[in-house]
């Protein structure tokens, strides 16, 4: 009997192959630092003194981070090894709007009339969002790549 190796050329010699797969202790880790990051976030900015029209802004602004940390990390992960999937307009799309997101949140904490200490911890909430998009992203898209390599192998150990 062949097998099939993830390269998909048949051997003489059978291989197991093993289809790396995130813990179920690690997809939880990323999932609480995730909705930890939202709501101290959420928090931060339900609780901001000052004026509403700043509250607001900082909303839409992470709200705009998030969303652009989410693409960026999309981009990044179609694009890898050199195979480019998407056109290089796209790619400046992607880059410039999250570049956007973040100086313009980090313009708003450093314009907002408060006091120091509201500032630092809504910049570090800030940063803890980013990092923890990237890594639930990350997450996903390898559950997704482990789940396609598993369909595909028992695909071709079906055909033989």
């Amino acid at each position: 009997m062949l097998t099939f190796t993830p390269e998909s050329r048949p051997m003489s010699h059978p291989t197991p192959v093993a289809i790396r797969q995130d813990t179920r202790a690690w997809r939880i880790q990323v999932w609480v630092s995730f909705a930890a990051a939202l709501s101290l976030a959420g928090t931060g900015l339900a609780w901001l003194p000052g004026a509403e029209l700043d509250r607001a802004f900082m909303f839409m602004a992470y709200l705009f981070c998030m969303s652009a940390a989410f693409v960026v990390a999309k981009h990044v992960r179609d694009n890898e090894g050199g195979r480019e999937s998407a056109t290089p307009m796209w790619g400046a799309v992607v880059w410039g709007g999250f570049a956007l997101a973040m100086a313009l949140t980090a313009w708003g904490l450093w314009r907002m009339d408060v006091n120091p200490t509201w500032k630092a911890y809504l910049g570090v909430c800030w940063l803890f969002l980013i990092s923890s998009v990237f890594t639930l992203a990350k997450t996903l898209r390898d559950a997704h790549d482990a789940l396609i390599a598993q369909t595909r192998l028992e695909a071709r150990r079906s055909e033989l």
